[in-house]
């Protein structure tokens, strides 16, 4: 069966289909319990929140559902302050918050406090799965998480990204093709150097390591996991798919412009984070497109601006929110989590059926 194979055995679910790991808000306890309660893997996206309302969002999963489900976090970035390049970015920045009326944000030095909480909180409340993102762990958290019996999974966009995180211990390693939607979890190579399709990426990485393989990127039916199976992978991580289920926690506004998109609307950018994620062209990317080389690292830059996508949702302005998207927009729909699995269930195995494909 096209369903059974390392991926599901090591994280005890049917499908091998797993829920992106989106932060912000989208992941909500209800997505995630939906997810796993189909058998596929729901994930919190924790990285932007405090340890204590990662706890609360686990114990409001496992109210939810029984089944396995997984955190993911940020591997921390630390970059220096420069107080100088700060000020003039915020001179860039100040006719949006003079619109929107939101004051200046102080910026804190990084730390690594938060991630090393997360962890704690992972461990302690026993969730069966961890995933990374922007980097590897040390060895000694992937230690400290396998002492546990933690599943790991690691992310990469090239193939010495995927050799490394099975080098320092990852059971799984997901294959970040560029049409995915947010950021880009390169951590080895230049942001350019690192755009690769997850077409050419999964069987080249899947040539190259022995553990399990997931593709992600641009899937978001039965036809592009089934065509990811062929290529080598056991699995398939989606993300803009479930942004707009109905029990995602994405703003609406967000959920209704992935909807109207099409492939070439989205972009990939450093203008609100620092970082290159790839999300829907707006009047915010088109007005600071021009400073990308001038903005501060993440995630400092994600601290300078986060301020105004908040509050710019909730005066209802989508053009200066950051509508994280990948290129596969125009298959998204408005659907419950149960409806859009079983849609893809029953595809993949007509495909089999018709088409002749075996496993």
């Amino acid at each position: 069966m096209w369903n059974e194979n390392r991926v599901t055995d090591l994280l005890h679910i049917t499908y091998p289909i797993i829920q992106a790991g989106m932060a912000g808000g989208v992941t909500s306890p209800t997505l995630v319990a939906a997810v796993s309660n189909y058998g596929a893997l729901g994930n919190i996206g924790a990285g932007y929140m405090t340890s204590t309302q990662l706890r609360e969002h686990i114990q409001e999963i496992k109210k939810r559902t029984d089944n396995p489900f997984g955190v993911n976090v940020f591997v921390p970035e630390t970059p220096e302050v420069h107080t100088a390049q700060i000020e003039k970015v915020d001179t860039y920045l100040a006719p949006f918050r003079e619109a929107l009326n939101v004051q200046k944000v102080a910026v804190n030095t990084p730390s690594t406090i938060t991630y090393e909480e997360q962890i704690n909180v992972i461990m302690e409340e026993k969730v069966p799965v961890c995933s990374f993102t922007f980097g590897i762990p040390s060895k000694e958290v992937v230690q400290r998480l396998k002492q546990e019996n933690i599943v790991l999974i690691g992310t990469a966009t090239t193939v010495q990204e995927a050799m490394a995180n099975e080098a320092i211990g990852m059971d799984i390693v997901v294959a970040q093709g560029s049409e995915a939607g947010g950021h880009r979890g390169t951590f080895l190579h230049s942001s350019k150097e690192a755009m690769i399709g997850t077409t050419a990426l999964v069987p080249q990485v899947v040539d190259r390591v022995q553990i399990p393989v997931i593709a992600a990127g641009g899937i978001m039916d039965g036809r592009g996991i089934l065509s990811a199976l062929i290529l080598g992978a056991e699995g398939v991580q989606m993300g803009t798919a479930f942004v707009t289920s109905e029990e995602s926690g994405a703003n609406e506004l967000h959920k209704e412009a992935i909807l109207q998109s099409t492939e070439d609307a989205s972009v990939v950018t450093k203008v609100f984070s620092g970082k290159e994620a790839r999300g829907i062209r707006n009047d915010f990317v088109d007005k600071m497109e021009v400073y990308e080389d001038e903005l501060p690292k993440y995630p400092i830059q994600n601290m300078l601006t986060q301020p105004l996508r908040k509050e710019a949702a909730k005066q209802q302005r989508p053009e200066w929110m950051s509508l994280w998207s990948g290129q596969g927009s125009r298959l998204s729909k408005r659907q419950s989590v149960r409806d859009m699995m079983d849609h893809i269930v029953e595809e993949i195995d007509h495909l089999i059926q018709h088409k002749l494909y075996k496993w």
